[in-house]
C-alpha cells in the first residue's frame, strides 16, 4: 500500500447488538480522522470479549468503550480498534446521544489514538485531542461530544 491517503479498512462484527454502524459509516468516520494512509481493523465485540481484552492488555477488569492497538504510526497508521457495542449503547443512552453519534465519536477517538494522540498524560494533550475530535466530528455533521 502506498503511503498516500489510502485506507485499507476491515470491519468485524463479533456481537449481535442493535444500532451498530454499517461499514460505509465506519469507513467515512475513520477516513475523516486519518491524516495519511493506513491499515486498520475495527472489531465490534460483546461485553465478555471487551472485558477480557481490557483486562489482558490494560490490567482493567471491565469492558470499556474503545481499545486502540497501535502496530505502526509512521509512515502509515497500522492498528486495531475494538469497540464494545453494549458499552457504547449504554453510554449513549446515559449521555442523551444517539448511538450513531457516539459510535462516530469513538471511531474518531480511536483513530486519533492510533496516530499518537493521547489524553491521559497531560491536560494539554487531552485538550489538543478533544479539540481535534470536535473539529473532525463537526465536519461530519455531529455536535460536540463533550457538551
Amino acid at each position: 500500500m502506498k503511503s498516500s491517503r489510502r485506507l485499507n479498512l476491515s470491519v468485524q462484527y463479533a456481537c449481535n447488538e442493535n444500532d451498530i454502524p454499517s461499514r460505509p459509516q465506519i469507513r467515512a468516520w475513520a477516513r475523516a480522522a486519518l491524516a495519511g494512509g493506513g491499515q486498520v481493523t475495527v472489531r465490534y465485540v460483546d461485553t465478555d470479549e471487551g472485558r477480557a481484552l481490557n483486562r489482558d492488555y490494560r490490567g482493567k477488569d471491565y469492558a470499556t468503550n474503545v481499545l486502540s492497538f497501535v502496530y505502526e504510526a509512521e509512515p502509515l497508521t497500522v492498528g486495531d480498534l475494538v469497540i464494545c457495542a453494549p458499552v457504547v449503547a449504554t453510554e449513549a443512552k446515559a449521555q442523551g446521544k444517539t448511538a450513531e453519534a457516539h459510535h462516530a465519536h469513538l471511531i474518531v477517538h480511536g483513530m486519533l489514538h492510533l496516530q499518537g494522540y493521547d489524553h491521559e498524560t497531560s491536560v494539554a494533550d487531552a485538550e489538543c485531542m478533544e479539540e481535534k475530535e470536535r473539529e473532525i466530528l463537526a465536519g461530519l455533521g455531529y455536535s460536540d461530544p463533550y457538551r
